[in-house]
């Protein structure tokens, strides 16, 4: 209630012309600190400042909650988001809600999706931007048994394909264009039941998550023939955060201090990885993923890997154009888009020029 309402307008004229002033100046107070707050991103900003001029923005990620995410749970728990002028709602992801889709229905205003993905959706006039390229590495790979007589690429030929929908089908295609296979692509659920069970011969899998969960169910190592994509000229750079063109355009603090705290909240999980596995683990119990602590200290530890890849050391949230080009010249050879967006409008630096 305003200075102005209710019992004070009872004391007198004199007392309610200056309640009505005081009223006036804190108006304008607030109405300061909200402008001071949208100019700076939240960045510096006292406690209630930060308050009054919060961002609600909401994140999306591409599967249900583990430590694929653990940087954006982190950002949220540490309170980096709040610290950048952000109040941000994480959803749960996964095979039932496309991260590109909640995008392209406004139900979201962030999300992950794979590089190959972002450009499939790009091509075919939905206008994703990429604003941070996280992951730098592929972790997809493709697994059968030795004992189904797979020992190499050839061996794949006229054989049964287990194959994620949607957003995952991207760079296997592109495996089996370039090594000349023909399979017979059978949809993949999110368990490797249908493999273990020989409903496939050849299942997906990612490094960090289905690999893992594999060796747990009992599968020695040495039982596995692996393909690691990114070993046959596929490595494709996965998770990116995304959001649509005209929301980088219109508010690009808001965008900035985002990517800002998501790489905050990842170089944080690396550094505490205690202490990032004890929130994880939070998303995972409330959304009652059949999980552990076990396979997600191993998920978050690849992860890192992918993120922060051996060699001359990328910046972490840049896309380069050569790599870039590189993953939309297949999709173009394997006919699933028809031009390549360009990069200066699919890309936006809002990570890298920053921090440099």
């Amino acid at each position: 209630m305003a200075p102005e309402q209710g019992s004070e307008m009872n004391r007198g004229s004199s007392a309610g012309l200056g309640s009505q002033r005081r009223g006036r100046l804190g108006r304008l107070a607030a109405a300061a600190l909200l402008l001071l707050g949208a100019l700076l991103g939240g960045a510096g900003l006292s406690v209630r400042a930060q308050e009054a001029g919060l961002t609600k923005i909401t994140l999306i990620p591409q599967w249900h909650p583990q430590a694929q995410f653990a940087g954006y749970y982190v950002a949220q728990e540490k309170g980096f988001y709040r610290q950048h002028g952000l109040e941000v709602k994480i959803l749960p992801g996964g095979p039932e809600r496309p991260a590109s889709e909640w995008l392209a229905k406004g139900r979201a205003n962030f999300g992950t999706l794979f590089l190959t993905d972002g450009i499939e959706k790009r091509a075919r006039g939905l206008k994703l931007v990429n604003i941070a390229q996280i992951v730098q590495r592929s972790a997809f790979m493709l697994v059968a048994k030795k004992s189904s007589g797979i020992n190499a690429p050839a061996d794949i030929n006229g054989k049964k394909v287990g194959l994620w929908r949607n957003e995952f089908v991207l760079q296997p295609q592109a495996f089996f264009r370039t090594q000349g296979l023909k399979v017979k692509v059978i949809p993949q659920a999110a368990t490797l039941n249908l493999f273990l069970r020989g409903g496939v011969e050849v299942a997906s899998a990612m490094w960090y998550n289905e690999y893992h969960l594999l060796l747990n169910s009992g599968v020695n190592p040495e039982e596995l023939t692996t393909f690691f994509l990114a070993d046959y000229g596929m490595n494709f750079p996965e998770d990116g955060i995304y959001c649509l063109a005209e929301l980088a355009d219109q508010q690009p603090q808001t965008c900035r201090a985002f990517v800002a705290a998501s790489i905050e909240g990842w170089r944080y999980a690396f550094a505490h990885p205690d202490e990032a596995l004890n929130i994880v683990m939070q998303y995972v119990n409330a959304a009652h993923v059949p999980s552990d602590r076990v396979h997600q200290k191993w998920m978050l530890e690849r992860m890192r890997d992918i993120i922060l890849p051996p060699g001359p050391p990328i910046p972490m949230g840049l896309l380069k154009q050569t790599t870039y080009n590189q993953v939309a010249q297949e999709i173009l050879k394997s006919g699933l888009i028809q031009e390549i967006p360009e990069f200066s409008k699919f890309y936006k630096d809002f990570a890298v020029a920053d921090a440099n």
